[in-house]
């Protein structure tokens, strides 16, 4: 009996451990993939905002040395992006500001003292973007089109010149811009913008002046 009991115990065994080593050998399934949830496209859509910053602007009105015309200035912007390709954007933006930029100047020529008054006290802009983002950073360059009210007066002798009007430009810049929350972003942006020349005469001699502003402004965006 214990004989018979001994025997059965081993080839029990003996089946078991062949049924493991078999089950170790059966091909596994596979497990399911899971793609990647698709990139989170931060930049797409509406956005406005507000800005402030400071403008400088070579005037070179004839007859004047050192005519920088500096000030405050401060508006608002509203734009659009298309973000493609995960990192690139594509956008545009018009903006519209108030500008505290002004110069006076004297100068004596031929024995009549003339006093010349520059002022910018508006100017907007109409421009393309186009750049790079990483993350929450976005790197961009900016061009297009600019409106400027450039005010040029003249005075002398008590008569006075002056010249008022909106001049269209050209703009080109750049930035960078920081979305800090979830739809809110910061940015700190450079554009030049460049008029035509302006002449107002007086006492037959005429004088010449193009304004050339520098603007630097950092501002914030609500995006939609």
């Amino acid at each position: 009996m214990l004989k018979r009991t001994v025997r059965l115990v081993v080839v029990a065994s003996a089946i078991l451990g062949a049924s493991n080593a078999l089950a170790a050998d059966l091909p596994r399934k596979a497990p399911v993939y899971t793609p990647p949830p698709p990139p989170v496209l931060i930049w797409n859509g509406f956005y406005a905002g507000l800005n402030a910053g400071y403008g400088w602007a070579d005037v070179g009105a004839v007859g004047f040395d050192g005519n920088n015309l500096g000030g405050f200035i401060g508006g608002g912007q509203v734009g659009y992006n298309w973000q493609f390709n995960t990192n690139w954007v594509l956008g545009i933006e018009a903006d519209f500001q108030g500008s505290a930029q002004r110069r006076s100047d004297s100068a004596l020529i031929a024995g009549t003292l003339y006093t010349v008054d520059q002022k910018l006290p508006w100017f907007a802009t109409a421009r393309g973007r186009f750049g790079y983002a990483s993350g929450p950073w976005l790197f961009y360059v900016t061009g297009g089109a600019a409106w400027v009210n450039y005010k040029l007066e003249v005075a002398a002798n008590g008569t006075a010149a002056s010249s008022d009007t909106s001049k269209a430009a050209w703009t080109v810049g750049g930035g960078v811009e920081w979305m800090f929350l979830p739809k809110w972003s910061a940015k700190l942006e450079y554009l030049f913008i460049d008029t035509d020349d302006t002449n107002v005469t007086l006492f037959g001699n005429t004088f010449t002046a193009r304004a050339r502003d520098n603007i630097v402004r950092a501002g914030v965006n609500y995006h939609f």
